[in-house]
């Protein structure tokens, strides 16, 4: 499909404001492997994801969570940027983008070279296991050689990639799988990254806020905005008057707003507009 007359006026609209607030979500990754958690109407693909007041009340919750994530964790090993992560900081680096405010935790925009001072991970990072109980953070790649040692047995299986380095293995007795305490204090490990039901660290919220309030125009790329986390940064830019745009394959929460939407693939339509720019 041609989406030249979409990427014009995409182009026009970053040619208008020179400082853009740009915020993504799962669909910037999808073309790198990593599955989304919604389809084009923003309804779930799959059940939802574990919430965080059951990971913390259930040992057999955790028990399923670590099992999954043992079996799905190759696939954010593996994952590399792509064409849109690419593109968005080589949109930053010309400053265009004045900051890049992220919703997913695989890291990729870091791995394209957005930097800190840029970019907000707004729901942490799935690299990094934090202790419940003491708060040491320590490599998500160190916890997966500690399951494996004390799981050999389910290194084996397969099962289809999830959101997020899960994976749906489901039908098993996750009864006998083990789960490492943390090393210095014996705590309860979790993910970094801001589980369903959690509150988004408020000093996270409160630098988009202010990036937010720098900015002239709004971009989202690749996000649904069902999650309120992410949409209360277009009510706010709504509020404050801002222009917004949407790239993104389907139906937004935030649709009533915009003044711009294009429905097309994130790397392709980013590609297309950053060479665009550039002639």
């Amino acid at each position: 499909m041609n989406h030249e007359a979409d990427i014009a006026r995409l182009a026009d609209f970053v040619r208008r404001h020179a400082r853009i607030f740009v915020l993504t979500g799962a669909g910037v990754s999808t073309e790198s492997g990593i599955p989304d958690y919604r389809d084009a109407q923003g309804d779930w693909k799959r059940p939802e994801p574990v919430r965080f007041q059951d990971f913390m009340a259930s040992d057999a919750v955790r028990r399923r969570y670590w099992a999954r994530s043992l079996i799905g964790w190759p696939v954010m090993v593996d994952a590399r940027p792509g064409p849109a992560h690419h593109a968005l900081a080589q949109l930053q680096a010309t400053g265009r983008v004045s900051q890049l405010l992220t919703q997913n935790v695989d890291g990729l925009h870091r791995a394209a070279g957005s930097g800190d001072d840029g970019l907000i991970e707004l729901h942490g990072r799935i690299d990094t296991v934090c202790c419940m109980a003491c708060g040491q953070r320590t490599p998500r790649a160190g916890l997966q050689l500690r399951l494996l040692a004390l799981n050999p047995g389910w290194a084996a299986l397969q099962a289809r990639a999830a959101p997020d380095g899960d994976a749906d293995l489901d039908g098993l007795d996750f009864s006998g799988f083990e789960i490492p305490p943390c090393a210095q204090c014996g705590g309860i490990l979790k993910p970094d990254v801001v589980f369903f039901g959690e509150s988004v660290p408020p000093e996270r919220v409160a630098a988009a806020r202010e990036a937010l309030a720098r900015s002239d125009a709004m971009l989202i790329v690749g996000s649904s905005l069902m999650v309120y986390s992410g949409f209360r940064f277009a009510q706010s830019a709504a509020g404050a008057g801002l222009p917004l745009a949407a790239l993104n394959m389907g139906r937004t929460r935030a649709d009533e707003l915009l003044s711009l939407k294009v429905q097309a693939p994130a790397g392709a339509v980013l590609t297309s507009l950053l060479e665009r720019l550039q002639s």
